[in-house]
């Protein structure tokens, strides 16, 4: 058994933290609290989204499992970004910005307080990933809570989400649906509290965490509203003691075979591409080698199984029904596909947990069997060629398409693309280029969500191909390209596309080719030259400066 009290050791002992002591006394503290391990029980709670709502009774359900285990725990909040809301204008621009200000505002109040532990509690897309970064980062015991997702809307018998709103948008822009009908869809597309409700980024990346090890068995699929949440908070708190008992931290758990085991659990939910991004930005906190070439590796022999939203009929409340997240995990065990041997934040390995909880055999319905298989490699596919030499990234869980040929239609941002949609003068056959949207040159690397939901409302989903250097929602699905690198404003091919030009994407070999001879491109580079940077001071400005490629995470140093 590890000395518990290693860090908090610093503030609470001996007579020259008298001053400490005396603060800590009037937050709470009486003299046998003082020997006990401090945990920071770390929540992105607000009022701006229902994503994270639950946080705040999870919160004190987790502070009740740390005192129960003989710790003492100490709340602390961080900011998190509701994307839909932010979604479509200059506000989105913060959502991949704040992934990094949660984790560096975490890892701030851990470092500062020397705090022995953390439960990280999340609800939305960049503050789970923002979490596990600082977890990572940290290299504490660490245990990671989810807010939980919402439980889905309903028009008439048939369910909807959020995701319908924005195709909605572009169904009413093109006269297919009324402006009443759209109201009614706005009315009823989030009945309350919990994210996104189909396996966009935020299940996905729940999904991701439980399949990581960094939290509990069975703790991703539950919706936000359920009672069974308070009890994973609480056990969650008493398991972060046993993690400093037994001296596990967080980069004992994120080994590479752990990324490697969520890796083959979001291909098999087919899952957000935004996965993609957020287990590269962990695994360089963690210092675990992680590549785009290892979600090919992965994905060529992992199946796509699961029957999910975007492109498919079911919701994360359903996959829950079903068994959660565990049934998935045991199917690819029993398979050969997942690392039974992999640490988790219970103190056993990834086949202890399964054997542990026993889960069903896969449904067949929502979760399809391993010999019949949606489809038969991976929902995420890693795409290079000419137009994207380092790699991009695309759901092809909801592409069925071999190939797609067609004439570019080159947007510089997204508002042009946007606009294009509403007036109608985007036809079957384009090729829709939103460039500049990229990491460093959006900056923020921005979702497309309302232009995705608007091509798929107006009935150009399987007629269109979007490509960008920016990102996609969760809820995203058809023809689109993301992540695109290098990026339009580092100088990328991307950078050098016109309109009309011929676009090539081959599903087959895996390839993503801007067709135009390669002395007109080395042409059009001597032509070309850098955007100004359109923010001078502020968050975007700090940022622009620091991030990386989309190739490696996005990541800032």
């Amino acid at each position: 058994m590890s000395d518990s009290r290693l860090r908090s050791r610093q503030v609470t002992d001996g007579i020259e933290r008298t001053a400490a002591r005396g603060m800590l006394r009037a937050v709470g503290m009486r003299d046998a609290d003082l020997v006990k391990p401090q945990i920071g029980i770390a929540s992105s709670w607000n009022e701006i989204t229902p994503c994270n709502l639950s946080l705040q009774r999870l919160a004190q359900a987790a502070k009740e499992g740390v005192h129960h285990a003989g710790g003492y725990p100490m709340e602390f909040g961080t900011i998190s970004v509701s994307d839909g809301i932010s979604m479509g204008h200059v506000g989105m621009h913060y959502s991949l910005v704040s992934r990094e200000i949660i984790a560096d505002s975490v890892e701030t109040v851990v470092e500062a307080e020397r705090l022995d532990g953390t439960v990280l509690l999340a609800g939305c897309d960049k503050s789970l990933p923002g979490m596990l970064m600082a977890a990572a980062r940290l290299d504490l015991a660490g245990v990671f809570v989810y807010a939980g997702t919402i439980l889905p809307g309903h028009i008439d018998g048939r369910e909807v989400n959020i995701a319908d709103a924005f195709e909605a948008v572009g169904a009413c822009a093109r006269g297919l649906i009324t402006r009443e009908e759209l109201t009614e869809i706005e009315r009823a597309i989030c009945p309350g509290e919990g994210a996104c409700a189909g396996m966009y980024t935020a299940n996905t990346m729940a999904s991701a965490a439980e399949a990581l090890g960094m939290a509990l068995p069975g703790s991703a699929s539950p919706p936000a509203v359920d009672r069974r949440r308070d009890g994973i908070a609480r056990a969650s708190g008493e398991a972060v003691i046993r993690l400093l008992e037994e001296g596990i931290t967080a980069r004992q758990i994120l080994t590479r075979e752990a990324f490697e085991n969520a890796i083959a659990v979001v291909l098999a939910f087919g899952g957000s591409t935004n996965a993609v991004l957020h287990l590269l930005a962990i695994a360089a906190e963690a210092e675990v080698p992680l590549t785009l070439d290892d979600f090919n590796r992965i994905g060529d022999r992992v199946p796509h199984l699961a029957d999910v939203k975007p492109f498919g009929a079911h919701v994360m409340s359903t996959v829950d029904q079903v068994g959660g997240v565990p049934v998935v995990m045991k199917a690819l065990l029993d398979a050969g596909l997942l690392h039974g041997d992999a640490l988790t934040c219970t103190g056993r390995t990834v086949a202890e947990n399964l054997a542990e909880i026993d889960p069903p055999d896969l449904d067949g319905t929502v979760i399809h069997a391993m010999s019949d298989p949606i489809h038969p490699t991976g929902g995420i596919t890693i795409l290079r060629g000419s137009l994207a030499p380092d790699g991009a990234v695309v759901k092809s869980a909801g592409f069925d398409a071999a190939e797609f040929r067609g004439r570019a239609r080159v947007f510089d941002g997204e508002q042009g693309a946007l606009d294009a949609v509403t007036n109608g003068t985007v036809v079957a056959g384009d090729v829709v280029v939103i460039r500049y949207e990229g990491p460093r040159g959006g900056p923020g690397m921005r979702e497309m969500l309302a232009v995705t939901g608007m091509i798929k409302g107006a009935g150009l989903g399987r007629d269109v191909l979007l490509i960008t250097d920016g990102r996609f929602s969760g809820a995203t699905t058809g023809l689109c390209i993301g992540h695109v690198a290098p990026e339009a404003t580092d100088g990328g091919t991307i950078a050098l596309v016109q309109d009309g030009d011929p676009i090539v994407l081959n599903m087959a070999t895996k390839t993503l080719d801007l067709d135009v001879p390669q002395e007109e491109l080395e042409k059009r580079r001597n032509d070309w030259t850098p955007p100004t940077p359109g923010h001078r001071t502020g968050v975007l400005a700090k940022y622009s400066k620091l991030v990386g490629s989309a190739a490696t995470g996005a990541v800032c140093s």
